[in-house]
């Protein structure tokens, strides 16, 4: 049996600036620092001292803050991969969230979804985006390991579930799971049926 746990990383300082996240580099503020040393706790509970762990995050600082967390307590080595990064927004990243607002382009209710282009420079159409995480998500589960932890990003969540579950890309259209900063998703592959389980979704409980 396998088990893969999806931290969504906690509140970092562009939350406070309001300006948009995506690849900008911004680091976690000290409530973020506080909740990653909660969700490493929570995280050693759930493992066993003697299972194999691999610990992978994406390589953006608020990221890679909470995997140092991460691994002290589970000694285990951190593998950074930039293709668990969040969207991109391009040439809005680092900006005020209000000047995106201003020239995002929504995508249409029906028709083609994926290759989407929401009007900003360099930004990536949310095919891009899943297919990067969906290579990520191989990449993370290509080891032997009981214990697969990945530190990522709100949005990238939807993908690396859907990734799991072995969803086809063309199908994602309309999905958009919720997220929040320092939820926990737990994930499980059973030994038998080889079936792939949502076992917790977004738990911040951890948190409280």
């Amino acid at each position: 049996m396998r088990t893969v746990y999806v931290i969504a990383h906690p509140e970092a300082t562009h939350h406070l600036e309001d300006v948009v996240g995506g690849w900008h580099d911004s680091s976690l503020t000290a409530m973020g620092r506080a909740h990653a040393a909660q969700i490493a706790a929570t995280i050693r509970q759930m493992i066993p001292e003697d299972a194999t762990v691999e610990l992978h995050s994406s390589d953006l600082k608020r990221c890679v803050e909470v995997a140092e967390e991460l691994a002290q307590t589970l000694d285990a080595p951190i593998n950074t991969d930039p293709g668990l990064r969040e969207k991109s927004y391009g040439v809005a990243e680092g900006r005020p969230q209000e000047w995106l607002d201003e020239r995002f382009v929504p995508p249409p209710a029906d028709g083609d979804r994926m290759n989407h282009f929401e009007g900003v420079e360099g930004s990536e159409t949310k095919r891009e985006f899943a297919e990067r995480i969906y290579a990520a998500m191989d990449k993370a589960l290509a080891g032997s390991a009981e214990h697969v932890v990945i530190v990522s990003h709100g949005f990238a969540l939807t993908f690396l579930v859907m990734a799991w579950s072995r969803m086809p890309i063309d199908a994602l259209g309309h999905v958009n799971l919720r997220s929040s900063s320092g939820g926990i998703t737990v994930l499980r592959e059973d030994e038998f049926f080889r079936n792939r389980q949502v076992v917790r979704l977004d738990s911040v409980a951890h948190l409280a």
